[in-house]
């Protein structure tokens, strides 16, 4: 394995498990607080406890993801000094935000584990507010420095030297919004669906059957909303990309010429050999319209680029097929979720519903992945395009291959470790909720006792 190859693989894998952990953090907050309100809003004692049981995963989610994210600043300087000796003050600003969101995240969220009882109500309850703003700020921040390497601004790139350096215009560049608006969605998708699944298998096993019911109604409802909401900031970035990457946008539709009234390609396997795409369904006009707004619009092919910089094409293709189906595939649960909460809602219940659910619960995460897989993937040979190709950042340090193999290792092991703790508390949440049930139940029957003794003596 070659220093390139090695490096590229490490960093695929540090990100793929990260973004789970991103993608958690930037949402997890948000059900919590919302939890938290509703119990402050109907003084229903299972939103309290739901309250209490999300904060305790996204405790667990918060360091593990702290951890990942540590390794991942790591890998940046130790495979890429080429790309952080140029980059890096220009895209430092992000990452220094990110940095001070991260520490208010964490403030807020020992306040909120450690508040209850100590704080007011509201005040315990805008501790979680920070938490949730926070997470999802720290989220589009890194993005907008990713975003700067799809879309580079802010600098003069003069004679291979990086000049007149404007930290601000690099943040807020052109592709950050359309990046993290979509990023957002399908955070707020893959981590909902993935919850609600976890809550509709309890309830398929009979456990808690009120908590999990609830859990499952505020879980869909916000997933739903943003599954529905994603193919929206999915056009709004795929548009971007075809007038600021158009190499990309052809790997993604496996387009190989430049066409006018270009067709939308679902599904099919690109043959680079004889640039076309095999057992595809094509729809005339459509790409066309999906990029410019003009179904006789010409959309730009490989054909306009080098073979060297093509990006490639298979895993670009496939990826994007990816994302666009289980993309759809969720939006269309979501609508059904809502549909069966207006006018359906005995479906709410029947098994099948819940199973359908539970096969949706590592979908979103899958989309995700497979998502950054064409935002990356798809920016090949550049790793800032355009400018510095992926080739000339990667560090010369030999034996690159033997860090690989021990971060993947590291990651395996802290898998393991995270489904056990998981595990460990779902057993605990389960345990303690039907305990504070039965004590609410001894409670309620003594007053019942009571009352009846009462209208005797009357």
């Amino acid at each position: 394995m070659d220093a390139l190859l090695a490096a590229r693989m490490q960093m695929a894998v540090s990100m793929g498990f990260h973004i789970v952990f991103a993608c958690i953090g930037m949402t997890m907050p948000v059900l919590m607080a919302y939890a938290e309100w509703k119990w402050l809003r109907t003084k229903q004692t299972v939103y309290l406890d739901l309250a209490k049981a999300w904060s305790k995963g996204v405790a667990i989610f918060f360091a593990v993801g702290a951890v990942s994210g540590t390794v991942l600043s790591f890998e940046l300087g130790l495979l890429w000094p080429e790309f952080m000796e140029h980059a890096g003050p220009i895209i430092g600003m992000p990452f220094s935000w990110e940095g001070t969101a991260f520490f208010i995240e964490a403030i807020a969220l020992g306040l909120f584990l450690y508040g209850w009882n100590k704080l007011s109500p509201w005040a315990h309850w805008i501790s979680g507010v920070v938490v949730g703003i926070s997470g999802v700020a720290s989220g589009i921040l890194v993005v907008a420095a990713n975003g700067w390497m799809n879309s580079p601004t802010g600098f003069d790139y003069i004679d291979g030297q990086f000049t007149n350096i404007d930290p601000v215009a690099a943040m807020w560049n052109a592709a950050w919004f359309s990046e993290a608006l979509h990023m957002t969605l399908a955070a707020f998708v893959s981590t909902s669906f993935a919850i609600a699944g976890l809550h509709a298998y309890l309830l398929l096993k009979g456990r808690s059957i009120n908590f999990h019911r609830k859990a499952l109604q505020i879980a869909l409802t916000f997933g739903a909303i943003a599954a529905l909401l994603t193919p929206i900031s999915g056009d709004i970035a795929a548009k971007d990309v075809a007038h600021r990457q158009p190499a990309k946008l052809a790997a993604m539709e496996a387009l190989y010429h430049t066409e006018k009234s270009a067709p939308l390609i679902i599904g099919g396997i690109p043959n680079d050999d004889t640039e076309t795409v095999d057992y595809a369904i094509h729809i005339p006009g459509a790409l066309s319209f999906l990029a410019h707004g003009d179904f006789e619009a010409e959309v730009i092919g490989l054909d306009r680029f080098p073979e060297e910089d093509r990006p490639p094409v298979l895993v670009t293709h496939l990826a994007f097929q990816i994302m666009i189906g289980i993309g759809s595939l969720l939006a269309t649960v979501g609508a059904l979720y809502l549909y069966f909460s207006w006018r359906r809602k005995e479906q709410l219940q029947k098994k099948w519903w819940l199973k359908l659910i539970v096969f949706c619960m590592p979908l979103g995460f899958l989309a995700v992945e497979a998502g950054w897989t064409v935002t990356e993937v798809g920016r090949q040979p550049w790793i800032i395009y355009n400018v510095m190709r992926t080739e000339d950042a990667v560090s010369a340090m030999p034996g690159l291959q033997y860090s690989f193999y021990l971060i993947t290792g590291i990651y395996a092991l802290l898998t393991i470790v995270l489904y056990w703790m998981m595990n460990r508390q779902i057993k605990t949440v389960h345990l303690f909720y039907a305990s504070a049930n039965d004590q609410r139940q001894v409670v309620k029957d003594r007053e019942r006792i009571k009352a009846a003794l009462a209208g005797k003596a009357e």
